[in-house]
């Protein structure tokens, strides 16, 4: 990447990173775990985790391959690299190596990987199928690669999501990152994008994940720890308590029958081998 684009991306997530995930609104979490149960790691592999975060992919592969495998955990952002560092200590989980590092370009030093994963990355890059093809060469012949990334959303939640674009530069209305537009559109681009850089036996599996709030200040505070919270920044603090009464307007109509506010985003796994 560009030293901008990797200084942006950093920032943002050293931002977000104390913040990041809250466990009383499940949604990274479970995006990792469907990951990880798809790639089947097994007792004894090596693992690569690219843009790891807080580690909600890197912990349970690391319960996966266990004390007689390892995984290396890769973040750009010192932030997520710190509480990741603590999460590791804390559990005793010595074969987990932690590197900041442009996930972009994994470095060819740290050798290849039984399993590679990067959930919720690819979109973020600006030559997602050069990226690719530099994780595909860190795969052992024979071992699995796998992405998650974004689905449709339902329509309240993309309706909110639109409401912000009046506020944002056009830097930051890349519909790839939403999978509205580019290889992110469908099941097909994304497969292609697999295909086109090396990877066989490429098969995608799409589940919902549903997320839920007591009420839409609930929603807002949840919103700012995830990269949304730089489409709030760009809000004037003028404007931010109009714009919460139509967010409320359009949440209103994903109210479920306990009153709950529930808003459902596809999440796409695309998986395959590499074979050399």
């Amino acid at each position: 990447m560009t030293d901008n684009a990797v200084a942006r991306i950093r920032s943002l997530f050293d931002e977000l990173s104390a913040v990041y995930d809250p466990a009383d609104v499940p949604f990274f979490g479970p995006i990792a775990a469907g990951l990880v149960e798809l790639l089947a790691p097994v007792p004894g592999e090596r693992a690569l985790d690219l843009g790891c975060g807080t580690g909600a992919v890197t912990l349970p592969l690391a319960a996966a391959v266990g004390h007689t495998g390892s995984v290396t955990a890769v973040d750009i952002s010192d932030g997520m690299i710190e509480l990741l560092d603590q999460a590791v200590a804390r559990h005793r989980l010595s074969q987990v190596v932690t590197e900041r590092a442009d996930v972009s370009e994994p470095d060819p030093s740290w050798g290849t990987f039984d399993v590679v994963t990067a959930s919720l990355v690819l979109f973020f890059l600006p030559e997602p199928l050069a990226a690719l093809q530099r994780w595909a060469a860190r795969v052992a012949d024979g071992g699995r690669i796998g992405i998650s990334t974004f689905g449709p959303q339902d329509d309240v939640w993309r309706a909110v999501d639109a409401s912000f674009a009046p506020y944002l530069p056009a830097a930051m209305l890349d519909a790839r990152t939403s999978g509205a537009a580019g290889p992110f559109a469908d099941d097909a681009g994304v497969e292609q994008l697999f295909r086109s850089a090396g990877i066989t036996a490429v098969r995608t599996v799409t589940t919902p994940v549903t997320v839920a709030f007591d009420d839409v200040d609930g929603w807002r505070r949840w919103s700012m720890t995830t990269g949304q919270r730089q489409m709030w920044a760009r809000i004037p603090a003028v404007d931010q308590d109009d714009f919460l009464e139509r967010a409320a307007a359009l949440l209103a109509a994903a109210r479920a029958p306990g009153g709950r506010i529930e808003l459902t985003q596809q999440v796409r796994y695309t998986v395959g081998t590499v074979e050399r």
